[in-house]
């Protein structure tokens, strides 16, 4: 434990004098001229102000894909997806084009995250191409089912939005990989189509490539949404990534903990370790509880927010959104003797400041996902083309794309070699408690709550984690 303490510890300094990495601070805070401070101040000043306006919110209905339905008998055995859909007042379900200046475009979330171009006000409608560009290696997407649009309407989703056509593939985890940890597909050629997965898929690759168009963008699907079947794709994922070079793997679905996720099953997200792979998973949309895998302590759980604007469409502020999954897990907890085969101990004890040796909280980071405040994506498999989407579903494989973006090529070993560590939750957990790094490198959700007696506050709580991204530094 005490090496563990150590490392982290000097991912904090790093962080801190921004030498961490690739995307290491290009002007740590001590040493900031007079004229980057006053701007920092006046910025934060007028983010108070603005933090005042009249909060603007849309009305509409939300509709939720029987793929996105949470069953307590499905626990253990089936996974669901984190998507729902926003149709504002007076409009159809989908357009032939995005007409509706309240949804969230490439540009306005590359703003609030400032991973992209800053403009006033971060404004959907005003944002144009000022879309974020970079990324390295690949962002492979595990879901169930096939899309056979996916590519059409991601290159459609580009073309639209002016961004770079994608570096795409798509993946069948069937039993042409054989044998995998003792795991075997459930099909042997294309898997069959579903519409309400089809949906996520077009999300999920739309949006990674959104925040980091640069890298490539692999579609894994499964066989079906079973748990064998997913697991199994998470390791062709793992293999696909890892031909790549490293990058991020990202999964918007979830479901019930049961006592079996913990060793075997958390192993199928550490398992491709030595190629600097991130894992993320969406904390769910049941408001608070935690959800698996969001839960296993090897992955980054993806909570969600609410982006608050004024009338004119205007930012103003982040708010946890009532819909956010987060919370304690009833099984992923300290094990001891420690064994890293049996769960969690010290090589995944980024929470142990304020959690001790205690169970994994959920979410780690959060970033947009409020159906009211969603984003625009494009599908024609089951739908008509635009739509504006919400849920945990839009925020893991955006902070895939952010992390990804921020170049910093983590994964389950620290750089030089040594034993298994949560590398990435150690960066983000490290800058909590830095008074210098953590204001500028996330954004500390304070308002709102996901359930009854749970509000978000200062530091970490369990709708938003640690807050919401702020550029690439740090992440």
């Amino acid at each position: 434990m005490y090496k563990t303490r150590l490392f982290a510890f000097a991912v904090f300094l790093s962080v801190a004098l921004g030498t961490w990495g690739a995307a290491g601070l290009a002007t740590p805070q001590a040493e900031r001229t007079p004229t980057q401070a006053t701007a920092q101040a006046q910025e934060g000043a007028a983010t108070n102000e603005a933090a005042q306006a009249a909060v603007f919110t849309p009305v509409g209905t939300v509709i939720t894909p029987e793929s996105s339905v949470m069953r307590p008998e499905d626990a253990g055995v089936r996974f669901h997806t984190n998507v729902h859909i926003f149709v504002p007042e007076g409009r159809q379900v989908s357009s032939l084009s995005p007409d509706f200046t309240f949804a969230e475009t490439p540009a306005s979330m590359g703003c609030v995250y400032k991973v992209g171009p800053i403009y006033a006000g971060c404004n959907p409608a005003t944002g144009g191409t000022n879309h974020p560009t970079g990324g390295w290696g690949a962002i492979a997407l595990v879901d169930a089912y096939d899309n056979p649009n996916a590519a059409s309407d991601l290159a459609t989703f580009s073309s639209n939005y002016g961004l770079p056509a994608a570096n795409f593939t798509k993946v069948y985890a069937n039993t042409a990989f054989g044998s995998l940890n003792g795991m075997t597909a459930s099909c042997s050629g294309t898997p069959p189509g579903d519409t309400g997965w089809g949906l996520e898929e077009d999300l999920d690759i739309e949006w990674a490539h959104v925040m980091a168009p640069s890298a490539k963008i692999i579609l894994v699907e499964a066989c079906s949404a079973n748990d064998s079947d997913l697991y199994y794709a998470e390791q062709v994922a793992g293999i696909k990534v890892s031909a790549a070079g490293g990058g991020d793997i990202s999964n918007s679905w979830g479901g019930g903990e049961s006592s079996g996720e913990v060793g075997s099953i958390d192993d199928v997200f550490y398992r491709y370790y030595w190629s600097k792979i991130t894992y993320f998973a969406s904390a769910g949309d049941s408001g608070w509880g935690a959800q698996y895998p969001s839960s296993s302590p090897w992955v980054v759980s993806a909570g969600g927010t609410t982006i608050n604007r004024d009338a004119n469409g205007n930012f103003l502020s982040e708010s946890c959104w009532s819909g956010s999954g987060g919370g304690v897990s009833a099984f992923e907890k300290w094990q001891s003797p420690p064994n890293i085969l049996n769960g969690m101990g010290p090589w995944s004890d980024y929470q142990y400041p304020f959690a001790g040796q205690g169970a994994r909280q959920t979410p780690d980071l959060a970033l947009d996902a409020d159906p009211a405040s969603g984003a625009y994506v494009y599908d024609t498999y089951g739908y008509g083309g635009w739509l504006v989407l919400g849920g945990t579903s839009l925020a893991s494989p955006a902070l895939a794309g952010i992390v990804n973006n921020a170049n910093n090529r983590l994964g389950q070993v620290p750089p030089g070699g040594g034993k298994y560590s949560t590398l990435e939750n150690n960066l983000l957990y490290s800058q909590l408690f830095s008074n210098k790094a953590y204001p500028t490198n996330f954004y500390d959700v304070t308002a709102g709550s996901n359930g009854t007696g749970h509000s978000a506050g200062k530091g970490y709580d369990q709708c938003t984690g640690v807050g919401s991204p702020r550029g690439k530094l740090g992440k």
